[in-house]
């Protein structure tokens, strides 16, 4: 029985219309007077610390941590503005999903499993709604590896249900490669959804227990059994 379920952000929950890739460049203009420094980066399933610490040495610094201190103090205030003026959403199916999870006769404990830094996190389900549902997280504040913030994601359900709670009888899902390995990381069960931008062949390929193609596709008592 799955007794938690753990979400990924970007891609998997919403669609933020790109606010955190402008946030991000925005940050760096701000704060390291470089607009052109997020270009090349690959967001998707990426960790805010290590897209951050990419972008630092891409410009020859040896990031300290009053750099990373100084860049998401940055990045979250414009986070916050572009999240009021981009064109984001909720992705399909979610809000129906999440009520089908509470809705069963054992509800799993819902939390986070994502990349984004816990303060960005929050801005960006406030925005559209969700924070509310989710009991606790692992973020990018944890680690700057997605894995190790899995096993710490795994730490706190047990803080939550016990500490019996085993990898089998959590639920990951995300929209990414990098989901599905980190998922595996702690034992968990993987539901891949291709809302984000991967598609069901690319996430097929890399053996998650379930894959469809947004979660209108499959119900909570399924994804659950």
């Amino acid at each position: 029985m799955i007794r938690l379920v753990l979400f990924d952000i970007d891609g998997t929950l919403i669609r933020s219309g790109g606010a955190g890739v402008h946030a991000f460049a925005e940050a760096f203009a701000e704060v390291f007077q470089a607009p052109q420094a997020t270009s090349a980066m690959k967001f998707a399933g990426r960790t805010d610390f290590s897209l951050a610490r990419e972008g630092m040495k891409a410009l020859g610094l040896d990031p300290k941590e009053e750099d990373f201190k100084r860049f998401f103090s940055s990045y979250t205030f414009f986070l916050g503005e572009r999240l009021k003026d981009r064109p984001g959403s909720v992705c399909v199916g979610v809000p129906e999903f999440l009520l089908g999870l509470a809705q069963l006769r054992n509800p799993p404990v819902l939390g986070l499993l994502t990349g984004n830094i816990r303060l960005g996190a929050e801005l960006k389900l406030r925005h559209y709604g969700l924070w509310e549902h989710f009991v606790f997280g692992a973020y990018a504040d944890d680690h700057e590896d997605r894995n190790f913030i899995a096993v710490k994601a795994h730490e706190r359900g047990r803080e939550h249900l016990g500490p019996s709670l085993a990898g089998r009888e959590i639920l990951v899902i995300g929209d990414t490669p990098h989901d599905i390995t980190c998922g595996r990381a702690i034992g968990a069960r993987v539901l891949a959804v291709a809302t984000g931008g991967h598609t069901i062949e690319e996430l097929t390929a890399c053996q998650p227990d379930l894959v469809v193609e947004d979660l209108t596709k499959i119900s909570a008592d399924e994804a659950c059994a």
